[in-house]
């Protein structure tokens, strides 16, 4: 099952978002909370909201529910951001890919909150995106992976642990060839791909990877 969850932070359009609106239909449609506007604002019936709900109102509750929205409320004191609980629910009814729409962007806190949900343990095997405008940004573990794009595509490898070790990469401008990477240096970022399909592979550690359209 794929996933595209809406959450309540901001909605920059561009290239990166409307690609996965243009695959929404394909796509069951979660919305943490007030995510449940931007979905209904482009058009989207939401299948699932999850949250505490005080980002809407009651009548665009009951609005939501008569369209056909199951309706999962939390109580407003709890440990979990309303995202997590989107995505706790994303992970227990087996879903295998979850695009995130509106999860970056206004407060701090909660966007650097949102990066660092892609590590939670429970989501190991999920594999999530989140999607701002022309960017994506999506968790790396150990092993190959592969980066599609366009030459010139701005790529940023970050660590989201102590190190992220013997990284080899292929066609980036700025090759790591068995190099390391620490938490808080910024050797990492803006790096450019050569050909429309670039790969990095490590051993040990995470690394967040920001892929932008052209140059960032």
């Amino acid at each position: 099952m794929r996933v595209l969850l809406f959450a309540n932070g901001v909605l920059n359009h561009g290239t990166m978002v409307q690609r996965c609106l243009d695959q929404a239909a394909a796509a069951r449609i979660i919305c943490a909370d007030g995510g449940a506007l931007y979905a209904r604002a482009l058009g989207l019936t939401p299948h699932t909201i999850i949250g505490d709900l005080d980002s809407l109102t009651l009548q665009q509750v009951d609005g939501l529910a008569a369209a056909g929205a199951d309706i999962r409320r939390h109580p407003a004191e709890k440990d979990e951001t309303d995202l997590e609980l989107a995505l706790l629910h994303c992970a227990e009814t087996g879903a295998e890919s979850v695009t995130i729409l509106g999860g970056l962007g206004g407060r701090f806190d909660q966007t650097l909150a949102n990066i660092l949900l892609l590590t939670h343990p429970v989501f190991r095997a999920l594999d999530i995106t989140l999607i701002d405008g022309e960017q994506s940004l999506r968790l790396l573990r150990p092993g190959a992976h592969k980066i599609c794009g366009a030459v010139g595509d701005t790529i940023s490898l970050i660590p989201l642990s102590s190190s992220a070790e013997i990284i080899t990469t292929e066609n980036l401008k700025y090759a790591l060839d068995g190099d390391s990477l620490q938490l808080g240096p910024a050797r990492g970022i803006s790096n450019v791909m050569l050909a429309q399909q670039a790969a990095v592979s490590f051993s040990r550690g995470l690394l967040l990877l920001i892929h932008t359209i052209g140059r960032a």
